[in-house]
């Protein structure tokens, strides 16, 4: 039986495949020692429904998947959903898998009734922008990002 590559949004009883999407964020990225939160946090964040978590499955396994979050504008009474992290293994990269989860997340957004779904890229990060610019936004901005450090 040959096996398919799957998009599923996970849900409260996907704290395994949460895990897993995770541990491949911190390869990925190269987030050495990644201090990951204990299991009860982590499957409250699922339960929550600002959060979203989709993931890429091939054979059971995570290949790939991204984190979102619902953000509620003043100016307007639809929500925003913000991509904040997307990864896929080094194995199933440029085979399309990115482009099928973008696929899949703007599909769930607009019919759950979403104004825009939106990313960032850093300047620097070449792969990033140029893969997002092969799923064809509506429209890409020239912004700069700032973070201030809370733990000081």
């Amino acid at each position: 039986m040959k096996e398919v590559l799957r998009i599923e949004k996970l849900g409260s009883k996907d704290l395994a495949y949460f895990k897993a999407l995770i541990k491949l964020f911190e390869e990925v990225f190269e987030m050495n020692k990644l201090s990951v939160p204990k299991n009860e946090y982590l499957s409250k964040l699922l339960t929550q429904e600002r959060f979203h978590v989709f993931v890429a499955l091939y054979a059971d396994t995570v290949i790939g998947g991204l984190t979102a979050y619902t953000l509620e504008p003043y100016y307007g009474i639809k929500p925003l959903a913000y991509i904040f992290d997307l990864a896929v293994s080094r194995h199933w990269q440029r085979k399309e898998v990115g482009s099928r989860l973008i696929a899949r997340t703007k599909s769930y957004f607009r019919e759950n009734g979403y104004e825009e779904l939106f990313v960032q890229a850093h300047k620097i990060d070449k792969h990033a922008i140029n893969f997002y610019r092969k799923t064809k936004p509506s429209e890409e901005g020239d912004v700069f990002h700032f973070s201030y450090s809370l733990n000081t």
